[in-house]
């Protein structure tokens, strides 16, 4: 049980010694008669100091206006205080994400470097007006594009699904709010994202080396690839 101060026992005590002297002289006489009413008083205002002592009950105070106020119990200002800073999920971009971009960036580097040194990309002779090759591809990164050609209206294939697969990727993180790293809690962006590549990963293949001549399917094992990088 919490203490309560000295000083506010003893105005508390003076209080009621002072409401006793105020109304000693119109306080009932004692049932048993032989005492006064000044001392019935007295004496139930020496219990009630007592009890004030004791902490048994809550002394009463009389407020600026004359009303009757009780005191609870002394709250210390360190059970009320937050002192701790709340932890926050946060972390600095320097160093934590330039320094994970820059070595990300060192590696694509020598990713690049190595391949290019493996694999030659020799210029091709001066285009011929007369002369089409046939297939007549687009580089890598277009046969997406260019396989939808084959199969839907330029319309479609060129302005209407791109652009719709543009769109849902814009809003991922407006639908997926989940701020959790983890893979197993960001189910709906992983899908969507999944989805969105194996699409276009299964068109480059298919329009790199499932097409030939006329662009018409063909099987690379048995009819030769016809793609160059």
């Amino acid at each position: 049980m919490t203490e309560i101060p000295e000083h506010l026992l003893k105005r508390a005590a003076e209080a009621r010694a002072k409401a006793a002297a105020k109304g000693g002289g119109d306080a009932p006489a004692a049932e048993g008669g032989d005492a006064p009413a000044g001392g019935g008083a007295a004496v139930a205002t020496a219990e009630r100091t007592a009890v004030a002592t004791t902490g048994a009950a809550a002394p009463l105070a009389t407020g600026p206006a004359g009303h009757t106020q009780r005191l609870l119990t002394v709250v210390k200002a360190g059970s009320i205080q937050d002192v701790r800073a709340t932890p926050v999920d946060k972390v600095h971009t320097w160093p934590h994400l330039l320094l994970a971009e820059f070595v990300a960036a060192l590696a694509c580097t020598a990713f690049l470097l190595i391949f290019s040194i493996f694999v030659n990309a020799p210029l091709l002779a001066l285009a011929n007006p007369n002369l089409t090759p046939n297939p007549s591809k687009a580089p890598w990164y277009f046969l997406g594009l260019q396989e939808l050609l084959t199969m839907f209206h330029p319309m479609v294939a060129g302005v209407t699904i791109p652009g719709m697969g543009l769109i849902v990727l814009i809003l991922a993180p407006y639908i997926d709010k989940n701020p959790s790293n983890r893979p197993e809690d960001r189910k709906v962006a992983i899908g969507s994202m999944t989805i969105f590549l194996m699409f276009w990963a299964v068109l480059v293949m298919i329009g790199s080396f499932f097409r030939g001549p006329g662009q018409n399917f063909v099987f690379p094992w048995k009819d030769g690839i016809f793609f160059d990088l």
